[in-house]
């Protein structure tokens, strides 16, 4: 089904219209033109009264100085008939068939914010961004996941502060290339002093022993010498002592024998010690009782390296959790853009920003031209209820006449219509307001009286 547009429309003694008739375009802009106070924006505020139900109703709907009350007539491109007359401005409505129905009937395909777009013009932005989610059916969903990034951003912002912060604690403790990576050990070193002292005494020992064959080997020479001298003696005293000295010779040259190979086994002894000994070099313990001495100056350095090495990693771990939550803010805002994407959005180039303003070609509200405004709040309002085929828009006087002309191809390309004022007598209007009645549009006849009391307009026929 087509969407709903007005055909045409009939007001008497509305605020300030006297009687006025119109036939809108069907597409794109009718544009009601006249000077302030001339009764352009009665004609609006009529055909929101007519449609709209009682609570559309102006405070003062007659015309001040009329005889009879305010009657109003409006059909619809789907044949249905409004009325409102009487006192009370009772409604009637009736469709093609002759059947009557209520307000509700109307409810069913008007919108709302068609007959009142100023109250969505001049909403917050919250509330005309929550027009358009419910009107695409995606506003819980895009509520929850604007919650997720808001908390996901927030819960970023807390470790990325804090990485910060522990990096920056990590960057000033002290740090030592030249010491071992733990704490060095008294102990350990005073066994390590014990081991070589220890090696030290037995190279003392081999020392010692050296100087005991020395000394042993000296005996024995002394021995040798004393034998010899005795042998010598022996010899002067052999021809005396032949039988004994020969015998005593003898003896002595054995011993003689014994002892020279008991020094030759003592001087290889000898030398193979001396050799030795000559070849053993002592250990310093310099080195160790240095560092016994420099112990808590290294350990407190080792302190210093695992502190920092401490806090880098603790650095480290935040920083990671950082990236990961900025990757969690990315996959959200990743949804939120495909969950726009994937909706059937009234207008190129609308969307929802993070803050949840509608945004128009990256604009907001705000930066947005009037023109565009309009643009995005007729396309919006048109969504609420797709059946409603027209918008009622008041101070068109804030477009120039060729932001007017677009705005109106526009319309006219959208299949919208779209009834609006403007202060003004030039050829941007369509039809032109002057005390109530439409310029160059005949005066009705005089009124005939009715037989249920009221006045019948233009000619005798009733709306």
């Amino acid at each position: 089904m087509d969407p709903v547009k007005i055909a045409s429309l009939e007001l008497e003694n509305v605020k300030r219209i006297r009687a006025v008739q119109i036939k809108p375009t069907k597409d794109g802009l009718t544009v009601i033109g006249g000077r302030n106070g001339q009764g352009k924006t009665s004609v609006l505020d009529a055909i929101a009264w007519a449609l709209g139900g009682n609570k559309m109703k102006p405070d003062n709907p007659n015309r001040d100085g009329a005889a009879m009350p305010a009657k109003l007539h409006v059909e619809l491109s789907n044949g249905i008939v409004v009325e409102r007359r009487g006192k009370n401005g009772t409604l009637y409505v009736t469709d093609r068939t002759g059947m009557k129905g209520t307000q509700k009937l109307l409810d069913e395909f008007l919108s709302q914010l068609a007959l009142d777009l100023p109250k969505f013009l001049g909403g917050s932005d919250k509330d005309r961004t929550t027009a358009l989610l419910q009107t695409l059916g995606i506003d819980e969903q895009l509520a929850a996941l604007d919650g997720q990034i808001r908390s996901a951003y927030q819960q970023r912002t807390a470790i990325g502060n804090d990485a910060r912060r522990l990096r920056a604690h990590a960057d000033k403790l002290p740090s030592h290339d030249d010491v071992p990576d733990e704490p060095v050990s008294v102990a350990e070193l005073v066994r390590q002093q014990q081991e070589i002292l220890a090696r030290n005494g037995e190279n003392q020992k081999k020392r010692e022993n050296v100087s005991r064959l020395e000394w042993e080997c000296q005996g024995t020479r002394q021995s040798i010498e004393h034998i010899d001298q005795s042998i010598k003696a022996a010899q002067v005293q052999l021809d005396e002592y032949v039988r004994d000295a020969q015998e005593r010779i003898n003896r002595m040259q054995s011993e003689y024998e014994d002892q020279k190979g008991k020094l030759s086994k003592q001087l290889g002894d000898l030398e193979t010690a001396r050799k030795t000994a000559e070849q053993l070099v002592d250990e310093s313990t310099a080195e160790i009782e240095q560092s016994i001495a420099d112990i808590e100056s290294v350990n407190a350095r080792v302190a210093d390296n695992q502190r920092k090495a401490e806090a880098v990693a603790v650095a480290t771990e935040r920083e990671q959790e950082y990236a990961d939550m900025t990757a969690t803010v990315e996959s959200l805002r990743d949804q939120r853009v495909a969950l726009l994407d994937g909706a059937p959005l009234p207008l190129e180039g609308l969307s929802v920003d993070e803050e949840g303003r509608l945004t128009y070609q990256s604009q907001t509200w705000g930066d947005m031209s009037s023109s565009e405004q309009l643009r995005v709040a007729t396309a919006i309002v048109r969504a609420t209820k797709p059946d409603c085929g027209f918008v009622l828009l008041d101070k068109l006087e804030q477009m120039d006449a060729q932001t007017l002309s677009e705005f109106g191809e526009w319309a006219q390309g959208e299949g919208l219509q779209v009834i609006g004022t403007r202060v003004g007598t030039d050829s941007s209007c369509t039809i032109v307001i002057e005390d109530g009645r439409v310029v160059g549009q005949d005066k009705p006849e005089p009124v005939a009286p009715d037989p249920r009391g009221e006045a019948i307009p233009w000619g005798g026929s009733e709306f």
